[in-house]
C-alpha cells in the first residue's frame, strides 16, 4: 500500500500563547488617558460600587479631574517608543516566542499579548488567532497573585467572547503564579543582582498593588497571596523580619485599602533615619506608571523628605531571562508540551 501523501498527514495543532496585561493608555495625552480611565474605571470588578451611586462621581468627577493630572503622571515616565507597559509586554512576548521556538522547534506556537483594558484587546486577539488555525490557547495573566480585580477580568472577557461563539478555542488560564518557585527564584535574583551593582541597603521594602479591604473580607484571596510571596522572597535572600517589610500602594478613593500604605511606610522608615532603603514591586510584571513614577519618584521623595537616606527602586522582573524562563514554564504545563 502506497504511503499517503504529506498533504493527506494531519498537520500538527497549531496552538498559542497569550500574555495579558492590565493595559495602558495610547498616548500620554488627558484624552487618550481619559478613555483609559473611564473604561477601566466602567468595570465592575475593578470598583464595585452601585452604579447608581459611581457614575456621578466617574463621569462628574473622576473624568473630569483626573486625566490632565495623571496625563501629566505618564508624561514623566513616558519612553521614546511608547507606553512602558506596552513596550515592555511586546518584549516579554517576543522573547517567550524565541524560547518556546528553541525548546520546541517542531510545534507550531504563537506567542501574542492582549490588554485587559485598551488595545489590542483580550476578544481581539483571541478571534486573530482562531483565524490563524489556533485551535488551543493558553493564556497567562500577569498577575502573580490573583485577585477578582485583575485575573478575574481576564476570566469574564474570555468568558463573554466564548458565548458568542459556536467554535471556541480550548482555552486553558493560569490563575496565580504567587508561589512558583521560579517566580520566586527571578525576583530574589532580581534583589541580587541590583544589589552586585548598587550594594545591599539596610532594608527591603515589597510594595504591592493594593485594593480594598472589603475585596479581601468578601473572600478575595489577594492578600494572602501577598503575604505568602513577601515571605518567600525574604526566606530565598535570607532575610531576618527586620531586614524587609510589607505593603500597598496605588490607593484611589477613601475607602480603607490593604494596609499598611506604602506611603506610610516610606515616611515612618524615613524619620527613624534608616540610611537606605530598597523597594521592589513582585505584584508587577513590567514596569508601568505605578513603579517608574509612584514608587521611583514619589515614594522616593516622601522616604527622603522624612529623613531618610538613599532610595533605590528594584526594576520589575520585565523581559529578564528568569522571568521568561517562569513564563515559558507555565506555557509548558498549560499547553502540555
Amino acid at each position: 500500500m502506497p504511503a499517503p501523501s504529506l498533504d493527506a498527514l494531519p498537520q500538527a495543532k497549531k496552538t498559542a500563547v497569550l500574555l495579558v496585561n492590565l493595559g495602558t493608555p495610547e498616548t500620554a495625552e488627558p484624552k487618550s488617558v481619559k478613555k483609559f480611565l473611564g473604561e477601566f474605571l466602567s468595570d465592575r470588578r475593578v470598583v464595585e460600587i452601585p452604579r447608581l451611586i459611581w457614575w456621578p462621581i466617574l463621569n462628574g468627577i473622576i473624568l473630569t479631574t483626573r486625566p490632565k493630572a495623571v496625563a501629566k503622571a505618564y508624561q514623566s515616565i513616558w519612553w521614546e517608543e511608547g507606553s512602558p507597559l506596552r513596550v515592555i509586554t511586546e518584549r516579554q512576548k517576543d522573547a517567550l516566542q524565541r524560547t518556546l521556538n528553541e525548546r520546541f522547534p517542531h510545534r507550531q506556537i504563537i506567542v501574542e499579548y492582549a490588554m485587559s483594558y485598551g488595545a489590542p484587546s483580550i476578544a481581539e486577539q483571541v478571534k486573530t488567532l482562531q483565524q490563524q488555525g489556533v485551535d488551543q490557547i493558553a493564556v497567562l495573566p500577569m498577575y502573580p497573585q490573583y485577585s477578582a480585580t485583575t485575573t478575574a477580568v481576564v476570566y469574564d472577557q474570555i468568558g463573554k467572547l466564548q458565548q458568542q461563539q459556536r467554535n471556541i478555542a480550548d482555552t486553558r488560564i493560569n490563575k496565580y503564579y504567587f508561589d512558583r518557585p521560579s517566580y520566586i527564584k527571578a525576583l530574589a535574583e532580581s534583589v541580587r543582582e541590583h544589589r552586585r551593582k548598587e550594594g545591599s541597603a539596610e532594608r527591603l521594602l515589597m510594595s504591592f498593588h493594593g485594593i480594598p479591604k472589603r475585596c479581601v473580607d468578601l473572600g478575595d484571596p489577594y492578600y494572602q497571596h501577598c503575604v505568602a510571596t513577601a515571605e518567600a522572597l525574604a526566606s530565598e535572600l535570607g532575610l531576618e523580619d527586620a531586614e524587609w517589610g510589607l505593603s500597598f500602594q496605588s490607593r484611589l478613593g477613601k475607602a480603607e485599602w490593604l494596609k499598611p500604605y506604602t506611603s506610610d511606610i516610606a515616611k515612618e522608615w524615613g524619620s527613624e533615619k534608616l540610611a537606605s532603603l530598597d523597594v521592589i514591586c513582585p505584584a508587577f510584571s513590567a514596569d508601568c506608571l505605578e513603579t517608574l513614577e509612584e514608587i521611583s519618584e514619589e515614594i522616593r521623595e516622601e522616604f527622603q523628605a522624612a529623613g531618610g537616606g538613599t532610595f533605590s527602586y528594584i526594576p520589575c522582573l520585565n523581559d529578564s531571562d528568569a522571568h521568561i524562563e517562569c513564563l515559558a514554564e507555565i506555557s509548558e504545563e498549560l499547553l502540555a508540551l
